[in-house]
């Protein structure tokens, strides 16, 4: 279900991202370039996700306690 989640709010901030900077630059709105490009972020955000680890510091847990 995140994988559905983060696709559908990449794809759709993206294509508004994208949608705005053609605007601004006077360019066609292309479609299929905002989605090809959103996949490629929903992955980086994927790939980052599973290097950062998800344990807490000693630090973090002496305070804890």
């Amino acid at each position: 279900m995140q994988y559905i989640v983060t696709f559908f709010w990449s794809f759709l901030l993206v294509s508004m991202l994208n949608y705005v900077v053609s605007s601004v630059l006077n360019v066609d709105f292309n479609f299929l370039n905002g989605a090809i490009i959103s996949l490629a972020f929903s992955v980086l955000v994927f790939v980052i996700a599973a290097v950062i680890p998800n344990e807490s510091t000693p630090e973090f847990e002496a305070e804890q306690h």
